[in-house]
């Protein structure tokens, strides 16, 4: 059994403990970008030398799978085949897992593109038998890929836009139902809001969750969702509404070391039960260090400042020269984490 499974098999039995929480690595950036999806190669001395290769993209994800720390690894479909045929999984308790589909609005990393300015469209490239079964002709058989899937979906208050994306969705359920694929279901915060209330929109984006999930059976919900942090009252409330609903926190941007770790730490504070990042796992000085510091943060053995302390030591061990100085890193960035009032966060 995957470490994920069990996981989720004494969340949702009630048993949750903290040791439960789940950590993912995004490594799906190919998805939404062309040749610097894998960010620059960066020097010990802190310098950068170009954007990291395809090959260099593997061995970070080859990595973070050996250091057995992270319960999910998300990949494209084509990369989940090369790690496949090199026997990263073979033995590993990490659950790989492949991007379903990718909407317009994460083709960001496009040098020149606009899409991201618009309502966002549906689209998949992947084909989930491809997935599961790679070159495989037969429909059955020994699943030599993954049976776990990213489906993803933004609303937008656009009428046509959203109903082309619940109808793209009610598709992918059929598709992967007759498959046995499984997947979790990433819902981003709109990316082109039609008159819609910016003090509303963390609501638009759970009501919606809820939604569109009220006319589908057990058998073809999702297994967990991934969703951004909007602050604590909003991730209580999706939390809350629905226990079977496990519900994780996506990444967004880098940000500082602190913003790292205090997402986690107020994540699982709040309800949620995965932290599924990407740029704020592939961009930083040490992946490596700083995952093993997001299992302490969220084991509770660490608070955020605390870890990002133990990170910059970690950094001075390696011969890394930090991004940011100590001081600029201990500090919270992100507005949504600054909506957390409890006595014992000290914001910067």
């Amino acid at each position: 059994m995957k470490k994920m499974d069990a996981k989720l098999r004494n969340i949702r039995a009630g048993k949750y403990s903290r040791a439960d929480f789940m950590i993912a690595d995004a490594k799906d950036a190919d998805m939404g970008g062309g040749i610097g999806m894998a960010g620059p190669r960066r020097r010990p001395d802190g310098s950068f030398d170009g954007m990291r290769s395809r090959r260099e993209y593997l061995d970070a994800i080859k990595a973070v799978v050996k250091q057995d720390i992270v319960d999910i690894v998300l990949v494209s479909a084509s990369n989940l085949e090369l790690l496949t045929q090199e026997g990263v999984f073979a033995k590993s308790a990490v659950q790989p897992a492949v991007r379903a589909n990718e909407t317009s609005d994460i083709w960001g990393g496009l040098r020149g593109g606009k899409y991201t300015g618009v309502p966002s469209a549906p689209h998949r490239s992947a084909i989930l038998r491809r997935a599961m079964y790679g070159s495989g002709k037969k429909d059955g058989g020994k699943i030599v890929g993954t049976d776990l899937g990213l489906y993803s979906m933004t609303f937008n208050n656009d009428r046509d836009a959203d109903l082309r994306t619940l109808e793209a969705f009610k598709e992918f359920r059929a598709e992967a139902g007759a498959l046995g694929f499984r997947y979790f279901l990433e819902v981003f915060n709109p990316n082109a809001p039609v008159d819609l209330d910016p003090d509303l929109a963390a609501g638009f984006v759970n009501d919606h969750i809820v939604r569109s999930l009220a006319g589908v059976v057990k058998a073809d919900r999702p297994q967990f969702l991934k969703v951004a942090y909007n602050g604590p009252a909003a991730l209580e409330e999706l939390a809350a509404f629905d226990p079977t609903l496990v519900v994780g926190v996506l990444g967004g941007s880098a940000g500082t070391t602190r913003d790292t770790f205090e997402l986690v730490y107020q994540a699982e504070r709040h309800g949620g039960r995965l932290a599924l990042f990407g740029r704020k796992i592939n961009l930083a000085e040490s992946p490596l260090a700083l995952i093993k510091l997001m299992r302490d943060v969220a084991k509770g053995t660490l608070k955020p400042a605390d870890a990002v302390r133990t990170y910059h030591g970690a950094l001075k061990s390696e011969g890394v020269q930090p991004a940011r100085a100590l001081d600029d890193d201990l500090q919270i960035t992100e507005p949504a984490l600054m909506l957390d009032r409890s006595p014992e966060l000290v914001h910067a």
